[in-house]
């Protein structure tokens, strides 16, 4: 589901670079970031869908990774589910009742550095316009210069759990599993 959010982990750059006097602004590239989600259907069987494209940045503090913070937004249109009707459903007033313009959201709160390259990302997540607190388990991949690019790049995974009725995407649940497993894997590079 959202989780894009998923991205907040660049906050363990921190742990992987040169120090810096202030923060640093990175920016998502949409052409190798998603978000995977996937739930329990009827007990037959794990049904996934994705969310891809979309557009954030990370503000990276070498100096107190505590005060880094992430910002990230996707429309809800823009969920893939391998099948049309399904999801057309999710679009439906049964799930997100969503139309263009609606969007995913998620914007960090806190971060705690728990390891040389993992870290626990708290933020507010906004799905159908109801906003809970969710915990990412983020771990930064790698932190370099792009050996295409020739600029500075990060990349991140991270995974959170959602309890979808928790906004308001409770339709057929428990049957079909209640909480949501989300995988979050993206890549963002220095701004210009």
């Amino acid at each position: 589901m959202k989780s894009t959010v998923f991205a907040t982990a660049a906050a363990l750059a921190l742990t992987a670079t040169g120090a810096m006097a202030e923060p640093e602004k990175y920016v998502l590239d949409p052409s190798h970031s998603q978000v995977v989600f996937s739930y329990n259907h009827l007990g037959y069987s794990t049904t996934y869908g994705m969310f891809g494209g979309f557009e954030g940045e990370i503000m990276f503090d070498q100096e107190d990774p505590a005060a880094s913070s992430v910002s990230v937004a996707m429309p809800t249109t823009s969920m893939l589910t391998g099948w049309e009707e399904r999801f057309k459903h999710f679009m439906s007033d049964d799930f997100f009742g969503a139309g263009e313009g609606d969007m995913i959201t998620f914007e960090s709160t806190g971060i705690e550095v728990t390891g040389d390259d993992t870290a626990e990302i708290t933020g507010d997540l906004t799905i159908n316009e109801t906003t809970k607190s969710v915990v990412l388990d983020a771990t930064l991949n790698k932190a370099a210069a792009h050996p295409m690019q020739n600029k500075d790049w990060a990349g991140f995974d991270a995974t959170t759990t959602l309890v979808r009725s928790d906004f308001g995407l409770g339709k057929f649940a428990p049957h079909v599993s209640d909480e949501v497993e989300v995988m979050i894997s993206i890549e963002a590079m220095k701004a210009e």
